[in-house]
């Protein structure tokens, strides 16, 4: 049985070889006319078109057949489809003294509408939310010595959160409020310390503070303050769902998104599960503190948790037989195809009363009859265990061992689903598939990513010549991408160039993942960065793979950012918002890396990005009668500062171009 499956050539039946041979009856022979199923020239004409039909259909399909045969000769597989994987956030109805636990497995879903069926995310481990309450308030300004102020606190006084002035008035236990009255105005680096009472990986924590309007000069839809967890190692960013403080100018509560490492750590001679916020430098046109906020009260407690979502499901314990004892058995999974997960492919054959493990391997090539070995073809969900070989002296070679005839054989469990379909969007995922107590809602805060379909047999049909072209060895930069591919078929670009320019420079492989864009072309800068599984998995891949000596670098590639601003002048009757909006989205589509260029399949590496393209590309644009003016600048892809216009933008051979925040100017033609 062939797991790629052979072609349709010939679709000729029957009915249309006899059609077709009446009809030349009728040109060549008219004074045939009676064409009747009893006229024995009919007869004859059906005997031979069953055999024609018989003949031409098996020729033709002779070649094709061939060749996909040799394919699977030669060990080419489809490719299983990936699942799509992504944080979802689970959000408590209330704050509980107990840890709330939500078992892996639990399953979440898109709402489902008129026409398509929901798309569903299962957890893939279990999700403990454990209780959290505020132990410690400690400030530490830049350059200074810590200090605990968890007593001043308790009795209710005037916190400042920052080194610096306070308002007038407002000292320790002060109740006016007005103008900076002297002092300095907190500096960059100030930091204000909460210590939790535990750690809360991953964990929705909810800061409820009393402030006062004293952080005087500062925008409260945009302080410049960044919220931080200790993970161990270094202070991790967290991510701030809502500030009902306005930058500690009133009372309110933060919603802090925690990383999913969080570990106790000591600060002024304290162990908890430390929080930090940290004063910044404001960016342009971002204003400042004038003067510290202070805090009054402070508590804490934890309203969610957060795990990991795939779609796929997992399929524990299926039973799929019993064993003949005879080699090159095969066996199929009930529901494939099988998709990559954590835990590793198992099956397991019953041996008297246990259980014994079965490895999963590449190819029998290297087994012997001694070694439990099976294959799985993850596209077909197909087991096979071991063949055996009629060899030149007559003998008999078996590669694996055999089971024993009549033993069970089960697969301890397995992922199936995947493909593109579960790329869903931000916010999609906002169904629960069964109850759970104390949880009201759940919701994806990022999109899905790195869902692919399953193979074609027209891509296997391609890739079968590189494959024996490769033999699955690294020597030259395309080996190193076709095999990347292999292991990590869910990204969407793989480059490989030199480091340097220097002789015996490292090569460095370029990993675009597969992100996707939204209404407008634009795409996330953070759908950009690969994960580090993905990165180790072809870096251990390639490892095994390349020659010895070869020096190889897996990393994402260098982004220069380009900010785009045009004047444009529309035909008579244009709608100019409508317009704005179509050449924003020609801008953001064509300069994006993943699905820009001249030839849609994502900006080329290295190249510049020139004036003269921009013209053309907002020239093409429905309803644009001029392109007045074009400036190009070269941007951070993170925070958007700009440099100076310039005509041309170069590019480093391992960079890619990243739109960020396109400005067009459109007036009414006359």
């Amino acid at each position: 049985m062939t797991s790629l499956p052979s072609p349709n050539l010939d679709d000729r039946r029957f009915q249309g070889l006899v059609d077709e041979a009446k009809r030349l009856v009728q040109q060549r022979c008219p004074e045939w006319t009676d064409h009747n199923v009893s006229d024995p020239g009919v007869t004859l004409i059906e005997a031979f078109a069953t055999m024609v039909d018989q003949l031409v259909y098996r020729l033709n399909r002779v070649p094709d057949k061939n060749y996909l045969t040799f394919l699977d000769l030669i060990g080419v597989r489809l490719y299983p489809p990936t699942a799509a994987r992504v944080p979802v956030t689970f959000t408590l109805s209330a704050p509980q003294p107990e840890p709330v636990r939500i078992r892996a497995g639990t399953q979440v879903a898109t709402v489902r509408g008129e026409t398509e069926e929901a798309v569903v995310f299962s957890t893939v481990r279990e999700l403990s939310v454990p209780p959290c309450s505020l132990e410690h308030l400690v400030t530490w300004p830049a350059g200074g010595e810590a200090a605990d102020r968890t007593q001043e606190l308790a009795l209710e006084r005037d916190v400042p959160c920052f080194s610096g002035s306070v308002t007038a008035g407002a000292g320790a236990g002060g109740t006016g409020a007005g103008a900076a009255a002297g002092g300095t105005a907190p500096a960059p680096g100030d930091c204000l310390y909460i210590g939790l009472s535990d750690p809360v990986p991953g964990g929705v924590v909810v800061l409820r503070l009393d402030c006062r309007v004293d952080g005087v000069g500062v925008d409260p839809r945009r302080p410049p303050l960044r919220w931080e967890a200790w993970d161990g190692a270094a202070w991790a960013g967290c991510e701030v769902e809502a500030d009902g403080t306005g930058g500690f100018n009133k009372a309110g509560d933060i919603v802090l998104h925690l990383p999913d490492v969080h570990a106790s750590s000591r600060v002024a001679r304290h162990e908890a599960g430390w929080l930090r916020c940290r004063l910044i430098e404001a960016a342009e046109g971002q204003p400042a503190y004038r003067a510290s906020p202070t805090v009054r009260a402070a508590r804490a407690f934890t309203i969610g948790g957060r795990v990991e979502a795939v779609h796929a499901e997992t399929v524990t314990g299926e039973l799929l037989g019993a064993s003949d004892g005879l080699p090159g058995q095969s066996f199929q999974v009930a529901r494939p195809p099988v998709v990559p997960g954590e835990e590793p492919f198992v099956v397991e054959v019953s041996e008297g009363t246990r259980w014994r493990e079965w490895r999963l391997v590449e190819s029998f090539a290297h087994s012997t009859v001694y070694d439990r070995h099976v294959t799985l073809d993850r596209n077909a969900g197909r087991i096979d265990f071991g063949p055996a070989v009629r060899e030149a002296d007559g003998g008999l070679r078996v590669f694996g061992a055999i089971p024993p005839k009549g033993g069970a054989i089960r697969v301890r469990s397995y992922r199936t689903g995947g493909g593109r379909r579960g790329n869903v969007a931000r916010g999609a995922l906002r169904v629960l598939r069964s109850s759970l107590p104390y949880v009201a809602r759940v919701t994806n805060r990022a999109p899905a990513l790195g869902g692919v379909d399953g193979e074609t047999v027209e891509n296997a049909r391609v890739r079968g010549p590189l494959t024996l072209r490769t033999l699955h060895r690294a020597v030259v930069p395309r080996d190193y991408e076709q095999l990347a591919r292999e292991v990590a078929p869910e990204v969407a670009r793989v480059h490989c160039v030199r480091a340097g320019e220097q002789e015996g420079e490292p090569l460095r492989l370029l990993v675009v993942p597969g992100g996707h864009s939204d209404a407008r072309g634009r795409v996330a800068f953070d759908d950009l960065v690969p994960s580090p599984e993905t990165l180790a998995a072809i870096s251990d891949h390639l490892d095994e793979r390349r020659p010895v000596g070869a020096r190889l670098l897996v990393q994402p590639p260098l982004y220069q950012g380009l900010t785009i601003v045009a004047s444009l002048q529309s035909e008579r009757g244009v709608a100019l918002d409508r317009l704005r909006e179509t050449a924003l989205t020609a801008l953001y589509s064509y300069f994006n890396p993943l699905t820009g260029g001249p030839e849609g399949r994502g900006w080329p590496f290295g190249r510049p990005v020139q004036s003269g393209e921009v013209f053309a590309v907002l020239q093409r644009v429905s309803g644009v009668d001029l392109v007045e003016d074009i400036r190009l600048f070269p941007a951070d892809p993170l925070t958007g500062e700009r440099t100076e216009p310039v005509s041309r933008i170069e590019l480093d051979a391992h960079a890619l171009v990243f739109s960020y925040g396109h400005q067009l100017r459109v007036r009414e033609g006359g």
